[in-house]
């Protein structure tokens, strides 16, 4: 799974809040390039410039450990 820091979300406030982590969709054949599909507060994917997100990797944590 893919998570992304959104760092700007001008424009878009009502659908993103800014230092929120988000999960990164899958990108799809006719996606433009510089963007991100980012599943947004509507629980829906929507594309975002990819500059307003930082992508970010958590470590993989096992249970037990």
């Amino acid at each position: 799974m893919t998570l992304a820091v959104c760092t700007d979300n001008e424009g878009y406030e009502a659908a993103l809040e800014l230092r929120r982590v988000y999960v990164v969709a899958p990108p799809k054949a006719n996606d433009p390039e510089g963007y991100l599909r980012i599943i947004d507060e509507s629980c829906e994917d929507y594309l975002y410039a990819a500059k307003g997100f930082e992508i970010i990797e958590l470590p993989n944590m096992e249970a037990g450990t």
